[in-house]
């Protein structure tokens, strides 16, 4: 029989100790212990046993990849996102707030896939058979061989499994799931850790891609032990404010794709519709001859996205000066407030200082600071900048605007759009020019925010 005993686990990143600790030695956090009982199985023996059909090495050449090695969900945003679709065998985690939408995105999946031939086996501790139909409902027909399975036994799960033999399977969630040899409660560190572990043998061993959702945190990160994002092959994060129309759904982490590619996705009352061109939706209802507003070009991935950037600086009555950045990092913005403060001679101590990112999609890629810059300067001398202008470049402590990369698929998206004129950093303009592509658009090339805001304002 199996012995069981007290261990501590941390919540944080799994590390394991016989005794409670007040700070974790594996990731530095504080209070993050939580006592679960382990079990403890007798010691194998030290003997060597060959076992005949035991794994072999083979080399890397003799290994075959099929030629449907990816399936497509039907979905362009999502398939972008994976990395050009599906990978067989595959463990993919899926996260994001309660009410953001991970449910229906992957349920969408499941009736494309389900259309286009696959079986499809949707597994759900959270909710009845009735609720998943009445949630289906709103999104038109279904058709297929999508099969439903409300458990949150990993056995009865697992043989359901092993009798069906889906292409993909569906589990939600992860913290609802438990496993009978496991004497936690399901959600605990053991019985996440545990489940996940199954379902990687399964989706290995079988050869089948398994979609786990998984709850967040209040910090905005996957409940549970952090093992768990480095078990499986691909981390999606659902992203957006839920009261907001539109989603990012953004890969943290994937083995068969970038990790910087994002889908765009609109909901609405029949789910969720996908946004094939971003800027187009980010620019809608942009102000005319506003102060405090301009166009700046952000890259996620391959994808150039234009967006639009809103400051509103005034005078404070107060001892502390407020400052607020919403859809970017707040430290940015103060650090940019301060460079332009000490290398522009704007008077900007004595003011407070709103930055927003209109759209509700969050983004921190450095090619931002002009256009946050920009639209600093421009709320403070209350001059508007050209409708048809936009920025994009790195702003170092120094003042300097330095380069960044993919400066020609920003100018190229910007042509696209009907934008006359693009800000960007010198080097990038000198490069363009060599290459003389850049024909129909106007090229204005600055050292350092002070060239910047003396050029345009």
């Amino acid at each position: 029989m199996a012995k069981t005993k007290t261990v501590f686990f941390c919540q944080n990143c799994g590390y394991e100790a016989s005794k409670w600790m007040g700070q974790c030695p594996g990731c530095r956090e504080w209070n993050t212990f939580a006592e679960e009982p382990k079990i403890v199985n007798k010691k194998l023996t030290t003997g060597v046993v060959r076992r005949e059909n035991a794994a072999r090495p083979r080399t890397l050449l003799e290994i075959e990849i099929s030629k449907e090695a990816r399936m497509t969900t039907g979905m362009g945003e999502f398939d972008r996102v994976l990395g050009g679709g599906i990978v067989q065998g595959s463990l993919v985690l899926v996260g994001g707030d309660p009410g953001i939408g991970k449910s229906t995105l992957l349920l969408q999946m499941c009736r494309n896939l389900a259309a286009d031939g696959r079986n499809v086996l949707y597994v759900s501790g959270e909710e009845s058979p009735q609720q998943i139909r009445m949630r289906a409902q709103r999104m038109g027909d279904f058709s297929g061989n999508l099969k439903i399975l409300c458990e949150t036994n990993l056995a009865d799960i697992r043989e359901a499994i092993t009798g069906e033999h889906p292409d993909i399977v569906i589990i939600d969630s992860i913290q609802t799931m438990y496993h009978e040899e496991v004497t936690s409660a399901p959600g605990s560190v053991s019985q996440v850790r545990e489940s996940t572990g199954i379902l990687m043998q399964i989706a290995k061993g079988m050869n089948i891609s398994i979609f786990v959702v998984g709850h967040v945190t209040k910090e905005g990160v996957v409940a549970g032990p952090r093992v768990l994002e480095h078990m499986v092959d691909t981390v999606l994060y659902c992203e957006g404010d839920r009261y907001a129309a539109y989603r990012v759904l953004r890969s943290a982490k994937n083995r068969f794709g970038s990790t910087n590619e994002i889908g765009v996705f609109e909901m609405r009352a029949e789910g969720l519709v996908e946004v094939p061109n971003p800027s187009e939706y980010m620019l809608e209802g942009k102000p005319e001859g506003a102060s405090g507003s301009i166009v700046a070009c952000t890259m996620e991935g391959t994808r150039p996205v234009l967006l639009e950037v809103q400051a509103l600086v005034c005078k404070s009555n107060l001892a502390f000066p407020r400052r607020t950045a919403a859809g970017t990092d707040l430290n940015r913005v103060n650090l940019l407030m301060a460079v332009l403060e000490k290398r522009a001679g704007l008077r900007l101590s004595s003011c407070d200082a709103y930055v927003n990112i209109a759209g509700g999609i969050r983004m921190s890629e450095p090619a931002l600071d002009l256009g946050i810059v920009l639209a600093i300067a421009s709320s403070l001398k209350e001059q508007p900048i050209d409708e048809k202008t936009i920025a994009f470049g790195e702003v170092g402590l120094s003042g300097e605007v330095r380069s960044v990369s993919m400066a020609e698929q920003r100018v190229r998206e910007a042509k696209r759009l009907g934008f006359t004129s693009v800000i960007l950093p010198e080097v990038c303009k000198r490069q363009l020019e060599k290459k003389g592509q850049m024909e129909g658009i106007s090229l204005i090339g600055v050292r350092s925010v002070r060239d910047a805001i003396s050029g345009i304002l």
